[in-house]
């Protein structure tokens, strides 16, 4: 028998536009063919090292912002729950620390995730391909795609949320 080519996902959360995008798309795969979810959200503790190690911060501001940043971390993954919720859909949260690219794809090896699903940004001109190298972003998806034992999709489509509202 083969193994259906779906079961578990795992979507990256961070807050952004492109993230929450990227959740309620990994929702309704989910839903649409009955895979286990799961959300990721992870607190760049390896560029919050960096910053401090370079003077940037000193290591109270450090602190301070890693505790922020779990609690922002923590009030992502539970909006995307509440989101699954309502469409019926169980979902597994985690908030891992370290660099984000490594621990998004440690989870998906963990959860043994048969696709990551990832937020994407178009440019202003509209081109995917030129934004992809430039913003912050898109160089941890980079890193994800090129280093992840699964597969990996990037949602880029404006209009999700209207999508979602009808599923």
């Amino acid at each position: 028998m083969i193994k259906p080519l779906l079961e578990r996902i795992l979507v990256a959360v961070n807050g952004s536009e492109q993230s929450m995008r990227a959740a309620m798309y990994a929702i309704m795969l989910a839903k649409q063919y009955n895979c286990m979810l799961k959300a990721i959200y992870v607190v760049d503790t390896a560029t919050l090292k960096q910053l401090t190690m370079s003077k940037f911060f000193v290591a109270e501001e450090s602190e301070r912002y890693e505790k922020s940043l779990n609690s922002e971390g923590n009030r992502y993954l539970s909006h995307v729950c509440q989101l699954a919720e309502k469409k019926g859909v169980l979902m597994e949260t985690e908030l891992k620390k370290g660099a984000v690219w490594s621990q998004i794809i440690s989870a998906a090896d963990e959860y043994e995730a048969n696709v990551i699903v990832l937020g994407g940004k178009k440019s202003d001109s509209g081109s995917f391909r030129s934004s992809f190298r430039h913003d912050k972003l898109s160089a941890t998806n980079s890193e994800i795609v090129a280093n992840s034992n699964c597969n990996v999709l990037i949602v880029h489509q404006d209009k999700i949320e209207k999508m979602f509202e009808l599923l």
